[in-house]
């Protein structure tokens, strides 16, 4: 199937992320919405000094090269590269935001520009840059992300790729980053975003792994717009550009590169959180603490529930994030482990990520922030109970950390389940969600209204809120 239906693109594309196999490979699509100039846009001037009409020539690396070719000399396109694209107009858009803060650990790109690098170091990230080849033996420590820049930096425009002659020259002077990249491609699922299937050496690379390969080829993604009609412009002209694109489209399903269709490039954010909160609905930070656990359970039945449902929700393929809450944490830590290491025997960073709330004086000032970071990481938050001993003498008071989580949950946008019967600061979340139905679930379904009420009778069992609460979970996730 050449094209695939968005919602199933974003499931698949979400598995390899989870898989850790996900790739991204950019094109000037991507630089050209964060208001860098195209190709014919950098080109403009340098073919007016030919009498060249940009809007006339397709060709637009044989246009560079007569440019070369008229000066003898490069320096004038080596120049207008370093201008249009420097480091001082790096600009971030949502898209590259959103990207950046995605599980993805490799970049591939034909544009020159930082933006890329820049969205990830914004966000936290190591990113080992790679725009010459002898970088390709060299490997950051620790690093988070690889942004392979084929084609060259603005910042080293001199050796960038920018004429017909660079191209012919490129398995030559930058041969292994064709190799580089047909490794990604045989082993990682990529999603070619921006780019337009014109560039000379992704043809080479492609045309030689299904040469070597056929169709037995890993799948990838493209985001394409579909043709529509311009103003002023014939049927029969929209006619030709469909037919055209659904040729072109067949012919990159000979390398199993589905296209992802959208009416308009704007769209394009859209689907990445699509992606986004996909990914991160299979994530649940557990929220709670606790000194005392009512005095409808003992503390043994109260910490079976908390076990008991952190084991479910590894079994049910949910990776968990704790902050180790007083009462809670260790709990919750040790049915995922039991789950993991028992039963699935699969590795501890995919189902479970630990984050100990530092306890020295510096580190208590800083726990806004350290939630803030942990839940990034999620999709879902869950909250129960929610005490703690505070004063002097010591007595019993609300948890103000889990008040706090639930607060920046909201803000991020995270969908947040308050379980109503643990009481404590639980509870008083729970009434206010209650409160605010709609708000907080847009997209809820009657049955899970169902559910959600019943997380609220604190007179059930034990036994039958667990059941409830993985039920509602998994209804969470969907919404």
């Amino acid at each position: 199937m050449a094209t695939v239906p968005l919602e199933r693109f974003i499931q698949d594309y979400s598995d390899a992320m989870r898989q850790g196999n996900a790739a991204i490979f950019a094109g000037a699509g991507l630089s050209v919405a964060a208001g860098f100039v195209d190709w014919k846009g950098l080109l403009q001037p340098l073919a007016e000094e030919l009498n060249l009409d940009m809007a006339r020539e397709h060709d637009l690396v044989r246009v560079a090269q007569y440019h070369v070719n008229h000066h003898s000399n490069r320096n004038d396109l080596a120049q207008a590269v370093l201008n249009q694209f420097s480091v001082r107009t790096a600009t971030v858009t949502e898209n590259h935001r959103i990207l950046a803060r995605l599980p993805i650990s490799v970049y591939w790109t034909t544009n020159y520009d930082r933006s890329i690098e820049l969205a990830l170091e914004q966000g936290g990230k190591l990113v080992d840059v790679k725009h010459r080849q002898d970088q390709l033996v060299q490997s950051l420590h620790d690093r988070d992300a690889i942004v392979y820049k084929m084609h060259g930096d603005c910042q080293n425009a001199g050796e960038a790729i920018l004429a017909k002659e660079d191209y012919e020259r490129f398995h030559l002077t930058r041969g292994d980053f064709l190799t580089a990249l047909a490794g990604d491609l045989l082993s990682k699922t990529f999603l070619f975003i921006g780019f337009s299937f014109s560039d000379p050496n992704m043809d080479y690379v492609l045309a030689r792994m299904f040469t070597r390969h056929g169709r037995n080829q890993n799948k990838h993604f493209c985001i394409l717009r579909r043709e529509s009609l311009a103003p002023g412009e014939p049927p029969e002209e929209l006619a030709y550009r469909q037919a055209k694109q659904d040729y072109f489209i067949k012919d990159l399903e000979r390398y199993n590169i589905r296209a992802v269709m959208v009416d308009s490039y704007d769209q394009i954010t859209e689907v990445l959180r699509g992606i986004e909160t996909r990914y991160k609905g299979k994530t649940i930070f557990v929220s709670g603490a606790a000194h005392e656990y009512g005095s409808r359970w003992s503390s043994t039945d109260a910490l079976d529930f908390v076990h008991k449902l952190s084991w479910e929700l590894v079994a049910r393929d949910f990776r968990l994030v704790t902050g180790l809450g007083v009462g809670i944490g260790s709990t919750v830590v040790d049915g995922a482990l039991q789950q993991i290491y028992r039963v699935q025997r699969r590795t501890l960073r995919d189902q479970l990520i630990i984050r100990p709330f530092p306890q020295s004086v510096e580190g208590k000032q800083l726990w806004s922030a350290y939630r803030d970071d942990m839940l990034n990481f999620a999709g879902i938050a869950i909250f129960m109970f929610g005490n703690k001993l505070a004063g002097k003498p010591p007595a019993l008071a609300t948890s103000d950390g889990v008040v706090e989580e639930f607060r920046i949950a909201v803000e991020k946008g995270l969908k947040v389940l308050p379980l109503g019967f643990t009481e404590y600061a639980a509870r008083t979340l729970y009434d206010q969600v209650a409160t605010d139905f709609a708000r907080y679930f847009p997209r809820s379904t009657p049955s899970f209204e169902s559910l959600f009420k019943l997380l609220g009778d604190s007179t059930r069992s034990l036994t039958e809120q667990l059941k409830t609460t993985l039920s509602a979970l998994q209804e969470l996730e969907r919404m």
